[in-house]
């Protein structure tokens, strides 16, 4: 499958990659026969749509998709794409037209993203956005350098000097969200379909022939009846082979799928920006990093506490 699958909670969407818009809307026309909503169908235009788009548009790009449900990694992807002028069609698919749908855009030239992703990185692509930064750093990254108002920690990372004026350092936490995606293993088809074969059978026949001989001979004619008329008839005889045809089934071959379910314990990590305040009038200094849930435990042993009392 040269797609992406991806659930929600309420539908299934498949999303594949054209190179070019006209094999693009020949997969859409063949899925509205399908009897799918044509405004059920998404179309992400690429570079290719508007001449001289540039390189700074891959973050647009990774931006657009950011409502397609799918892991960061085909995000990039498909955003390194359409950054390259490709085209995205993206629809939601039930379990009774999904197959047909995946078939028709595997007809229509859908592009195998994982072989496209192999000759990209043989270019230099890193599997991120161009120059190697994922989407998102680049959004920190584009941020900081083009906002006048960071401020605190922010602004001194960034300028080396601490800014002497009120601002606001905000606390970022990343939260594990996981999904699911199709992945191809390969497809089994079985066709039929006729040949034909010469073959032989011995077979044994009967005939039977009639000779006649003639023979001169001389003896009397005995008898009042020698000059009656008179027939002798004998009949020849021959077998001769029949052909005739019987189909027979001889093997059947069942094709039928076996549904397994599993569960899989996915790892990974994830950031959260933790605050080191100074109070210099005090003289000390102090980790306010707490995660939400430990300030949460804290408030409650608080309110525990005065009920206690």
């Amino acid at each position: 499958m040269s797609m992406t699958t991806s659930s929600t909670s309420s539908s299934q969407y498949v999303t594949a990659f054209f190179d070019s818009r006209e094999e693009a809307d020949a997969a859409v026309e063949r899925i509205v026969d399908e009897g799918i909503a044509r405004g059920d169908i998404r179309i992400v235009e690429g570079a290719g749509a508007s001449a001289g788009v540039a390189p700074e548009r891959d973050r647009g790009f990774f931006e657009a998709l950011g409502d397609f449900f799918m892991p960061d990694e085909d995000r990039h992807s498909y955003a390194e794409g359409l950054r390259r002028g490709g085209y995205l069609v993206s629809l939601p698919t039930t379990a009774a037209n999904r197959d047909r749908v995946i078939d028709i855009l595997d007809d229509e030239g859908t592009v195998n993203m994982e072989e496209r992703e192999e000759s990209w990185r043989s270019e230099g692509w890193s599997g991120t956005a161009s120059g190697g930064v994922s989407g998102y750093d680049a959004g920190l990254a584009t941020t900081g350098a083009t906002s006048g108002a960071a401020t605190g920690t922010a602004a001194y990372a960034a300028s080396g000097e601490v800014q002497d004026h009120d601002g606001t350092i905000e606390v970022v936490e990343e939260n594990l969200r996981v999904g699911k995606r199709d992945v191809s293993h390969g497809r089994v088809r079985v066709r039929s379909y006729v040949v034909e074969e010469a073959v032989n059978q011995n077979i044994d026949l009967h005939s039977e022939r009639v000779d006649v001989q003639r023979r001169a001979v001389d003896r009397p004619a005995a008898g009042v009846d020698a000059f009656r008329d008179r027939t002798i008839e004998l009949e020849e005889t021959a077998e001769e082979a029949v052909i005739s045809k019987e189909a027979r089934v001889v093997e059947e071959i069942d094709l039928n799928r076996t549904v397994e379910d599993r569960t899989e314990t996915v790892s990974d990590t994830v950031r959260r920006t933790e605050v080191e305040i100074e109070d210099e009038r005090a003289g000390a200094s102090r980790l306010a990093g707490e995660t939400t849930s430990a300030r949460a435990e804290t408030e409650e042993e608080r309110l525990a506490a005065l009920r206690r009392r």
